[in-house]
């Protein structure tokens, strides 16, 4: 290795290719390259202050994919940005009197240069900060437009409300009862707020999902299970008189239980529950102490079923003689169906709580099938299951299925002062998206509100409409109520003096079309340039954390829809491809004082059994907790320019993408990263090794035997990494980089390099620059310096990926067909001596059979040996 270091040395390498790939625009995309398009899109950080290790998964990820894509003679568009509003802002503003705005660059400035120091393969020139008024200027143009089209409206709204941050809260921010940040009791309050019509494409939203077959099954599921399509029957109860209302309406999914029925339950903000409390001291105080608990699925669920009785019966709709008692109930949400249900124990385990709570028992009215009735009794849960009705008179028999809809049918036909006692109804669990805020970090929301005109949308003209620089955060509250002049504006009808809007817009909006400004962030004149993000979108492969499979991901399909409404685009859904990446855990320390302490503060005897860690302060014995997500409160945080100073990006880059299947969780281990040091060690050696035997020019001629088993393993690592690339496998990709190495460094062994011939010459040359290739999308910094070792004049991020060829393989490789109940799916390609278990593990990964499986096991896998792969579901 004349004239070059035995040692690769990170330090050195990494800023002078960085600078190389700068200086010649090696990342930049041009939106007139005749090129097809691949649009590769990581979900865009929070500009917090410093990057994490979960960071550096997610962007080498995405990396990866750009690399190859690009390679592979796509041109390809990897953006990146910062969603740069949000309550942290101004919480810091608040502690550290500093400004949202200065807190806000000054982070996107160190996370910016973090991220280069990655060695990213990003077009730069398309950053975007959505704090930016270049940024949010289109955004409320956008809303504008969905005003114009109904799709945006303001109405009262009940809200989660803390008295002294005096701010909206969401469910999430409320946590037994009392604001995350200041403790204090949270109040429901009703609000006017803005709202995106959201449910107007609810139906479009749930069926859409089908065609997302490039989707993860367990997201599409989660927002399947978030929209919650029912269909069921609205049931109107008359009340036994004397009562304030004549009847009360209920929509149930479930009208073959009516004749369990126990009880009826309305909301404590239901209409009736409201006229009741105005003359009902103690259900006045019910009421107010259940609107201090949040409204979430998750808080009613899991909060005691309480209820107050309101004293009135209402009549069954089958049966005038029985009567129902009616409760005002805490777990009954207004805002879902009609706001009221009726309870039936036997088949409902909230009901069955209630039930128990309150003394109403119950009667089971669906016995499951080969058990008989008179056997069949409950003990502390609901029966929820399927069967026949029992006690249900002329449902008797019937299946559940079969009786709601004789049940219904005959109500339907039975009436009640002249209306229908049931009709049919399809109903959402997706409710409007709230996007008001009391904050003033955040899009402001271009209207204004007048004392003769009303609400009235801001000029165009007058976008942006900018934050005032100079507020204040040393008393609670939203700054923008108590500016003395930036809510002062005129009318644009009546030209009398009126108030700008001072809620701002939830931040998720903020998030929702970035991925369409990407596509042409330069346009000042509209949000999108039409024939451009008609081109780049959808998103191809988008990639992100779990967190977000439902709120940001629906929202961004929603807003790609109004954006299709309002003529900024043409398509309707806006990620074709998407992968949730799982987390990065490391183990947790905990003092004899019981603090955390972080890996920096501690030193390992590994040596003995078991493990022990200790103090590097007083060398104290630290117990070793759990292995759990790296964060701040728990100290388990690995700092990723602490590891980058230390080994290298290329080596933190490698470990991320090594140590486990990326939708797992990686677990960080400083055995890992030290492992993943040395096998960068060993690449640069095996590299300089063949450099030194190719370093004679070797021409063309026919290849020896040895020279094609050479080729052979090179080609064969192509094929595979190929296959486990396409469903981005980066830790099989990793293992085949790692035997490639192994491989050629044992048949290097073998070559006289005095007298090796140049067939072997031109084999290993071949060979040598495949495995860059391979590892140079993970490792791009330590794939650039090899490839210049080897001689080549390009740039390896500007090379073609290798060509395959099948020949070398064809004996040893078998691309087998796969089919789903008959019809082809897939394909795999797997070594010709695989074993039946080998083929099946192999098809079961496939993300083509798991979106089908939808969690369950196969029936069968008939394997005809050499030929095809049929998977029964």
């Amino acid at each position: 290795m004349a004239g070059r270091s035995e040692r690769y040395n990170a330090r050195e390498v990494e800023p002078k290719w960085q600078k190389i790939w700068q200086e010649r625009s090696t990342f930049r995309t041009a939106n007139d390259d005749n090129r097809p398009k691949y649009y590769v899109l990581e979900m865009f950080p929070y500009p917090s202050g410093r990057i994490h290790m979960g960071h550096v998964r997610n962007y080498a990820m995405g990396d990866v994919v750009a690399r190859v894509m690009r390679a592979k003679g796509y041109n390809v568009l990897h953006p990146m940005g910062w969603d740069a509003f949000g309550m942290p802002a101004e919480n810091a503003a608040r502690l550290n009197g500093s400004h949202p705005a200065i807190w806000t660059y000054e982070n996107i400035a160190t996370m910016r240069k973090q991220l280069q120091s990655m060695g990213l393969s990003i077009d730069w020139s398309r950053e975007i900060a959505t704090c930016d008024p270049s940024y949010y200027k289109h955004q409320q143009s956008m809303f504008l437009d969905m005003l114009e089209k109904g799709l945006a409206y303001r109405k009262n709204a009940k809200v989660n409300w803390d008295p002294v941050d005096q701010t909206v809260l969401a469910n999430e921010q409320v946590i037994d009862g009392r604001g995350w940040r200041s403790n204090a009791p949270v109040e429901q309050r009703e609000l006017t707020q803005w709202f995106f019509k959201i449910t107007d494409f609810a139906d479009d939203l749930l069926n859409s999902l089908d065609g997302l077959d490039r989707w993860p099954e367990k997201v599409r599921l989660m927002q399947k299970n978030w929209i919650g399509r029912s269909e069921g029957a609205l049931i109107h109860f008359s009340l036994a008189q004397p009562a304030p209302v004549a009847e009360i309406s209920v929509y149930t999914t479930r009208p073959d239980t009516i004749f369990g029925a126990k009880f009826v339950a309305i909301a404590p903000d239901h209409p009736l529950a409201r006229e009741l409390a105005n003359n009902n001291p103690e259900l006045r105080s019910f009421v107010e102490e259940c609107q201090r608990v949040g409204t979430s699925v998750a808080a009613l669920e899991t909060a005691e079923k309480r209820g107050f009785d309101t004293g009135l019966k209402a009549n069954h709709p089958l049966d005038p003689d029985w009567k129902l008692p009616v409760y005002v109930a805490n777990f009954v949400l207004m805002d879902y169906g009609a706001g009221a249900i009726f309870g039936c124990p036997a088949h409902d385990q909230r009901d069955f709580d209630f039930a128990k709570a309150y003394g109403l028992g119950y009667t089971v009215v669906v016995c499951p099938e080969g058990v008989q009735e008179s056997d069949f009794v409950l003990d502390n849960a609901a029966y929820e299951g399927d069967g026949r009705m029992i006690n249900s008179r002329f449902l008797n028999g019937m299946t559940p299925k079969e009786a709601q809809i004789e049940v219904v049918r005959r109500m339907e036909g039975e009436f009640l002062d002249g209306r229908r006692r049931a009709e049919r109804k399809v109903n959402f669990k997706l409710r409007d998206w709230g996007i008001s805020r009391q904050r003033y970090w955040g899009c402001p929301i271009p209207v204004i509100h007048c004392a003769e005109c009303g609400v009235v949308p801001a000029p165009r003209a007058s976008l942006p409409i900018t934050l005032p620089a100079d507020v204040t955060f040393d008393v609670p509250g939203n700054p923008l109520d108590r500016h003395p002049t930036w809510r002062i504006t005129t009318c644009p009808q009546c030209g009398r003096a009126a108030q700008r809007e001072t809620d701002t817009m939830d931040t998720f909006v903020d998030s929702s079309w970035y991925f369409a400004r990407f596509t042409d962030p330069t346009n000042e004149v509209a949000p999108t340039t039409r024939s451009v993000v008609d081109h780049w979108l959808p998103v191809d492969q988008y990639i992100g954390g779990i967190e977000h499979a439902i709120l940001h991901l629906l929202y961004s399909r929603y807003f790609t829809r109004a954006m299709k409404e309002t003529g900024h685009l043409s398509l309707k859904e806006p990620f074709a491809g998407l992968f949730t990446q799982g987390m990065v855990v490391h183990e947790t320390y905990r003092a004899q004082d019981g603090g955390w302490l972080s890996p920096t503060e501690i030193r390992t005897d590994d040596a003995s059994t078991p493990r022990q860690v200790f103090s590097l302060k007083d060398g104290s014995p630290v117990e070793i907790g759990a292995i759990e997500k790296m964060s701040k409160s728990k100290r388990n945080t690995v700092d990723p320019d602490d590891i980058i100073g230390s080994f290298g990006a290329d080596t933190a880059r490698w470990f991320m993408l090594s140590d486990s299947p990326p939708d797992g969780d990686v677990i960080w281990t400083e055995e890992g990263i030290q492992g993943a040091a040395k096998f960068v060690q060993k690449l640069w050696r095996l590299i300089g090794d063949i450099a030194d035997l190719c370093s004679n020019a070797a021409h063309e001629t026919l290849p020896s035997e040895f020279a094609n088993r050479v080729r052979k393993v090179a080609h064969t690592a192509l094929a595979k990494v190929d296959a486990d690339l396409s469903r981005l496998r980066f830790n099989r990709c990793v293992a085949q980089v790692y035997e490639l190495t192994n491989e050629l460094r044992t048949l290097l062994a073998d070559v006289d390099h005095t007298n090796a011939g140049d067939d072997v010459r031109a084999a290993f040359h071949e060979s040598g620059k495949i495995l860059i290739q391979l590892f140079a999308p993970m490792m791009p910094h330590l794939g650039e310096e090899c490839w210049a070792t080897l001689g080549a004049s390009n740039l390896v991020a500007e090379s073609a990926w290798p060509t395959l060829d099948h020949s070398l393989i064809v004996n040893d490789m078998l691309n087998l067909p796969v089919q789903i109940n008959g019809k082809k799916r897939a394909d795999i390609i797997i070594a010709r001596d695989a074993t039946s278990k080998q083929i099946e593990h192999a098809v079961l990964g496939l993300d083509a059979v798991q979106r089908f499986l939808e969690g369950r096991q196969p029936r069968k896998i008939v394997i005809v040996p050499q030929r095809i792969v049929n998977v029964v579901v």
